[in-house]
């Protein structure tokens, strides 16, 4: 039998036509608005699949301390990301280590990870302890990186079309150089190599870029409002001053003479000019590149709250340090960077 609540509502629908009528339409248009804001919301990227899990593991067992990551991201929260312009979709330990201390420090951001080497049209990862690992961070989002899509509606997107660019000798590097300033011109946000570990929230450090030593800026870190000016030089530079065959020009050197002009300056320093900042040193290269080695050298616990008390992240120079063999545990510069700020990949590391 036909529940008395049923019958009751039924009446009343029959007895007030219009009325229920307009109740219907008013739910219906209050749905489609409600989709229809958080459609807008939603990253543009999005539309490209999120891949899953790639392998039955327990989160638990990888990870050793709290997540604190109880909410999903906010909308409002600006995205950090990570980019693989090579084709290889086997993450070393230290770009496992990259994406969680920036996961773990950035509870309220997505972080998002493109890689050139997975298909757009598969939605699973390939299995790699570093994919299961970053899946169990609910912050954490791995998609293909479509170049042509990226570029799209920018001046690099003719550049990227000429098959000649693709065989010089620093194109990988290159092409990193042009997907950082395409991504911050057009969502904003953070970008950081896959070579960082990050030690406290970089969202206060807007519309900035980090001095890597005596007058030269390094975009290995940014972070941007979306659609910024300055974004915007460095795409036109970008293609009016090319030179794909010199390491840096389309990197460093790039983001040095914009900035130069910006300011009309001759020499950087640790600045604010027409609201970009250039930030010292050890905000986020307290090791310099020709100092490389220290990551390996041990260090006490005093003299590693002193080296890095005012920094933010840290660049471990993997072009430089990558054949270095690493002790695991020890009191190593960069094995306590692991064990503090991406205990997950430290426990991995340990049991390997």
């Amino acid at each position: 039998r036909m529940p008395s609540c049923l019958l009751k509502l039924s009446r009343v629908v029959l007895s007030h036509k219009p009325w229920a009528l307009f109740t219907l339409i008013f739910f219906f248009v209050s749905f489609a608005y409600h989709k229809l804001y958080w459609g807008i919301w939603e990253e543009p990227k999005s539309r490209v699949p999120i891949y899953g899990l790639s392998a039955d593991i327990s989160c638990a067992h990888h990870m050793p301390s709290p997540l604190n990551i109880t909410h999903r991201p906010s909308p409002s929260a600006g995205n950090v990301f990570f980019v693989e312009t090579s084709e290889q979709t086997t993450p070393s330990y230290l770009f496992s280590c990259s994406v969680e201390s920036a996961a773990r420090t950035h509870p309220a951001s997505r972080v998002v990870v493109l890689m050139r080497g997975l298909a757009k049209e598969n939605a699973s990862l390939p299995k790699h302890w570093a994919f299961s690992l970053l899946s169990c961070f609910p912050n954490v989002e791995i998609r293909p990186l479509d170049l042509m899509e990226l570029f799209s509606g920018t001046p690099l997107a003719q550049w990227y079309l000429q098959p000649q660019r693709h065989q010089e000798p620093h194109f990988f590097p290159v092409l990193s150089d042009a997907c950082r300033i395409v991504l911050m011109w057009k969502f904003g946000g953070i970008y950081l190599d896959t070579d960082f570990i990050v030690l406290r929230n970089l969202q206060n450090l807007t519309n900035a870029l980090g001095i890597q030593d005596y007058d030269v800026l390094n975009g290995a870190f940014l972070s941007f409002k979306p659609k910024h000016k300055f974004m915007e030089l460095c795409m036109q530079d970008f293609v009016q001053d090319y030179n794909g065959w010199v390491w840096g020009h389309q990197g460093p050197e790039l983001l040095t003479r914009v900035f130069k002009k910006w300011c009309s300056i001759r020499t950087i320093e640790s600045m604010s000019c027409r609201g970009v900042r250039a930030l010292a040193p050890e905000v986020v290269y307290p090791i310099p590149w020709q100092g490389w080695k220290k990551l390996f050298e041990a260090v006490s616990a005093s003299e590693f709250h002193k080296l890095l008390k005012n920094t933010y992240a840290v660049h471990i120079w993997n072009k430089l340090s990558h054949e270095t063999k690493l002790e695991i545990p020890s009191q190593a510069l960069l094995a306590q960077l692991y064990s503090q700020f991406c205990p997950a990949t430290y426990a991995k590391m340990k049991q390997d």
